[in-house]
Parts: structure tokens; sequence; C-alpha cells
């Protein structure tokens, strides 16, 4: 039995071809995205040349699964009290539902932020703020000031402080509003509760987003649009990682380099070391993502060469004739110059995006004198590091950028990974494993085993 498992992304549409009997891939395409016009006519182009190895004439919309980033991916405004705290929350709900964050609040809003808000012109607003039972006022005033926007796009999603509840619905329906609640992200100091947050944010994805972005169209090639890519591909590294019956890789990390954001996604604890104390304001999420909007290979040019030349990955001034060409999406390298500077490219994304992932650790002197204090997630215990998305997968040495995500001695305060194992997403199915895994994750857990390989 053959399934086809689509990622309409912003830059490429990809389609693998997967027989679930054997566990084989027996084809994949791809086409430029057509984003500004109409998804399926890319779509429709990459179904053509599977056709071409593969008989897919009688295959029917349930063989057909679909995750998208396309339009911008699901654009996500977080509002929150304290930074630190429920902002911080709020985002990593958010990040770890598969959103692109747009923006971020903290405090009562200004009438130049909620501008700005509506300049943004987001998907979903999570309305956080207040643990349960505490301070109510300054989600009551957020709440208040959205409901006063004049534009009525974006769907509010409220999790925050349940004493509030009562007194936003009324606000709320008073305007007209569309709006969900859910838990509080953040019921306790010190306490994260985002499951379902983050399920009500992708059930908003169903059933309004999608449809607004004209990827419905999909529905009349497919079962529809499952999900967000970035939780395809989060569902698909923490199916190998646990496996089935502890059968998994472990704790592990995996890059995704593309060419508008690079993200990374750890399955792992991160707890501190032995005698290290903590200081994090939130506990660290055992499934954890992150986006570097400014980290694309393509639409990022310029501040990834100057990265480059700052951490000495790149030489001074090198590759000035390929930026300006490589700066457009859907470019692929055509010459060996051009496969280098790609592959250095590739390189800075994925040193900076680990970077800004893993924990730090700071030496702060106080009472007891000097103490070594952990700030974000320790990473330094994972052993399998794993690279996807097409700068790396397609690159002339994959080994040589992935070993950017290790621990160096130069940065010693830099929790990355201490002598982790270099895995491959060689045919590109991270992604497509996490579409399978939502109708058989044994199978999906087996393709992963088959062709994620070490390198």
């Amino acid at each position: 039995m053959v399934k086809l498992l689509v990622d309409i992304g912003s830059t490429f549409t990809k389609v693998v071809a997967v027989n679930l009997d054997t566990l084989e891939i027996v084809s994949r395409a791809q086409a430029p995205s057509t984003v500004e016009e109409d998804v399926t006519i890319g779509l429709r182009k990459a179904f053509n040349e599977i056709g071409k190895e593969v008989d897919i004439s009688r295959l029917q919309p349930g063989d057909v699964l679909a995750c998208s980033s396309a339009a911008g991916g699901l654009r996500v405004v977080s509002i929150g009290f304290v930074p630190e705290l429920s902002c911080d929350a709020a985002t990593q709900a958010a990040l770890g539902a598969g959103a692109k964050i747009v923006g971020h609040y903290s405090y009562e809003l200004t009438r130049q932020e909620l501008s700005e808000i509506e300049e943004l012109s987001p998907d979903i607003v999570l309305l956080a703020g207040g643990t349960d039972g505490g301070d109510r006022r300054v989600i009551v005033h957020n709440g208040t000031m959205l409901a006063s926007s004049a534009n009525s796009k974006p769907w509010i999603l409220m999790a925050g402080n349940k004493a509030a509840q009562d007194d936003l619905k009324k606000i709320f329906q008073a305007a007209g509003r569309d709006v969900r609640f859910t838990n509080n992200i953040m019921p306790d100091i010190g306490v994260l509760s985002v499951d379902r947050c983050q399920k009500e944010i992708a059930r908003i994805f169903l059933e309004n987003i999608i449809e607004a972005k004209g990827i419905a169209k999909v529905k009349a090639m497919s079962s529809g649009i499952l999900m967000p890519t970035p939780v395809a591909v989060l569902n698909a590294a923490r199916l190998l990682s646990e496996g089935i019956r502890s059968d998994g890789f472990g704790e592990l990390v995996v890059v995704d380099v593309g060419g508008a954001t690079t993200d990374v996604h750890s399955i792992a604890s991160g707890s501190p070391p032995s005698g290290v104390i903590a200081l994090g304001m939130l506990p660290e999420l055992y499934v954890k993502r992150t986006v570097e909007g400014d980290l694309g290979v393509r639409y990022n040019i310029d501040t990834l060469v100057q990265l480059g030349e700052d951490r000495g990955i790149l030489a001074q001034g090198a590759f000035k004739r390929e930026m300006k060409k490589f700066s457009s999406a859907g470019t692929l390298p055509e010459n060996e110059i051009e496969s280098d500077f790609d592959m250095m490219l590739a390189s800075v994304a994925l040193d900076t995006a680990i970077e800004r992932h893993a924990g730090k650790m700071d030496v702060v002197y106080g009472a007891a004198g000097k103490m070594l204090v952990q700030h974000g997630k320790n990473l330094t215990d994972v052993k399998c590091v794993i690279g996807t998305g097409g700068p790396i997968v397609f690159c002339r040495n994959p080994r040589r950028v992935l070993e950017r995500a290790s621990f160096s001695e130069e940065k010693p305060n830099n929790l990355k990974p201490k002598n982790p194992g270099f895995y491959l997403d060689e045919r590109y199915i991270l992604y497509a494993a996490g579409l399978l895994a939502e109708v058989d994750a044994g199978k999906a857990l087996g393709l992963m085993k088959k062709y994620v390989r070490q390198v």
C-alpha cells in the first residue's frame, strides 16, 4: 500500500511516496511552492514527478497526508504579564504548537502596541498572564484592548488566570470577537502546563486558519492539512527519541535548516549536572522547539554572511558574487563554488541556532561563595544530533555542517552536546514520518530507523 506524504513549504513543496508494506521510499519529488498563486499548482507539479515512477492514479484522498508551513506558517503573537514568566510561557507554548512568533508583549498593552499587533496581522493572539488566583487586572486590561481592535481577523486564545475568564467572556462577547478559552499555561510560579493550550492552537489552525490561507483546496487532493509542518517534525523527533516500547534513539536534537528559518527541536530533560543550581524562571520543556527567523539560508543571506565572518566560518569578503543570486527563494547550487557557499550558510545557521537553543552556564558569587548557575536547557548529555532541511540534506559534506552542533572548549559556558553521534535525514522523511505517525506510529518509527542514517 502506497501513501503520499506532503509538505507544502514556504519555498518548496515536497512529496514522498512510501510503500507501507515494505517500508520503502519508492519515489520523492519537489517543486517550487506557488504560494502567491495557488498552492495546488506546485503540488500538482510534484505529483506529476512522482507519477513518472509510481502509479498514483488509483490513490484516494485518504492516501495523501499533508502538512504545511506555507503563507508564513502559523503566525502567533504572544502576550503575557512578566516577560520572564507568563510571556515566556506563552511563547514556549506557541512554538511547541508549530507557530511562528511574530511578536510578543508583556505588562499592560499600550495603544501603540495594539497598532503594532494590527500591523502584524497574526492568525492567533495568545493571551496569557497571572497565575490562577493571582493578578487579573493586567490580563483584563489587555483583553479589553484586544476587543477594541479594528482588526477582527486574529483568533484570540485566552490561556491565563482562570479568575479573569468570566470578565473576559463578557468583554469579547460584547465586541463580537472570536475567542476561545483554555487552561492557564502558568497556573503557579515555576509551573508550565502547555498541552491543552497547544491542542487548542492546533484545533484553531485546522478549523479556521488553513481556510483563510487558501490551502483548503488541498482537501480535494488529500485528506486535508493535518498539522503545521513544524509539529510533524516535532512529533517525528519525539517518536524517534522514545520509540514505542523504549526502542528509540534516546535524547536527541533535530536541526531543520530552511530557506526562511532554522528550527531546533530537542527531546531531552535538560537537567543541570550535579553541583549546579538552575535559576531559570520557568522549567525547561522536555519537548522544546525554537525558531530562528533571522537564520534562513535564503531570506537572511546578509545576516548569515556577517555572522559567518564574525565566527570565522566564512572568510572575510568571500562569496560576494554568490550572495545576490542565493537571496532568491528556491535557488539551488549549480557548481562547486556555489555548493561551498550553500554549505557555509548552513553551517552558520546551524551553529547559531543550536547555540541559542542550548542553555548557558554562568558563575555567580553570593553569600555561599562561588556558584555555577544554569540558564536554559542542558544538552551536553545528548548523544544524537539529526540534521534535516535541504541545505544540510543535499550538501556535499553533511557531517561537516552537523559538527557545528558540538560543544566547544572555546565557549565552555554554552551547553551544546558533547561527543554526539551525527545523523542525516538523507531522504527528507522526518516530516513524512510525523504525518504517518498519525495513522501508524509503528511504521513511522520503522521508516525513520531505516532512512535516518549516521554520518
